[in-house]
């Protein structure tokens, strides 16, 4: 299985689609503990405001991609004729997963700069005319097949420069990291990650470092951690999850949990099925 199938079959992201068509007013979204949202301006002029980056108006059919949860407010006036498509993201094992760590805060994408993700588009809104039974359902599966096409946009565009994706555009990096997520329980190394990449120690490290934005350790730890958020939502029994993702103890995943969590497996499971 490819690296991009493999982070979306652990780590589900969930589309909610709550709007398509014309826009005329003021929408507002206030910013909650669980949703991201995606915004795709079809045609029309749009202003948004609140963001990170700063207000955005928008003259062309593009993508506001907040993956993670964040205020903001899309402005839109009658003679704009601003059409949309807005859904909801969630994620299988919560906001902190290697998808959301691997973008910014707010991405804005030109859909000039991926046209193959036009049809993709156009499936919805086809779809959101419909009134045969299961239009919402399917509408919602055709958000994430756009979602999950646009992260492979970024990828084969090298259009991400620090972080999970960026380490899956480039040649080397990108078979230590499917090693790490095809054995999260093997005792890695940095030697063996090194001679993954046919590079020397030193010169390995310092790339990861520079590419991933991380440490290599630091990344086996937060994906280990990861991998056993989703095998908890299973069900598993901790003693199970942390053998399975390389610690020889439930305290030493408690510790990684601690580290990236702020809480203890068991706590963070009780936080997720409130």
């Amino acid at each position: 299985m490819d690296q991009l199938s493999q982070i979306i079959s652990k780590f589900s992201i969930q589309a909610g689609v709550f709007y398509t068509g014309k826009l005329c007013g003021l929408s507002s979204f206030e910013q909650n503990a669980i949703e991201g949202h995606i915004h795709v301006l079809k045609s029309g002029r749009l202003k948004v405001t609140g963001l990170s980056i700063g207000d955005r108006v928008l003259t062309e059919p593009s993508i506001i991609f907040i993956p993670r949860p964040q205020s903001h407010r899309l402005m839109a006036g009658a003679d704009d004729d601003a059409e949309l498509v807005c859904a909801t993201l969630q994620y299988g094992i919560g906001n902190i997963n290697p998808v959301t760590q691997a973008l910014p805060d707010v991405l804005v994408l030109p859909l000039a700069r991926a046209p193959q993700l036009l049809q993709n588009l156009n499936w919805v809104l086809s779809e959101s005319t419909s009134a045969k039974q299961g239009h919402q359902a399917i509408m919602d599966r055709l958000m994430e097949v756009f979602i999950v096409s646009m992260l492979r946009h970024l990828i084969e565009q090298n259009k991400m420069q620090k972080g999970l994706l960026a380490g899956m555009a480039h040649g080397q990096l990108s078979k230590v990291l499917q090693a790490i997520q095809e054995e999260p329980g093997h005792s890695w190394t940095l030697d063996e990650m090194a001679d993954i990449a046919l590079m020397s120690r030193a010169k390995f490290a310092a790339l990861f470092k520079n590419v991933i934005d991380k440490t290599p350790n630091d990344y086996l730890t937060d994906w280990r951690v990861s991998v056993a958020q989703k095998l908890l939502l299973d069900g598993k029994p901790v003693s199970l999850v942390a053998q399975s993702v390389g610690y020889d103890s439930p305290s030493t995943l408690s510790r990684a949990f601690q580290k990236k969590c702020q809480l203890s497996p068991k706590a963070w499971l009780k936080r997720m099925n409130e």
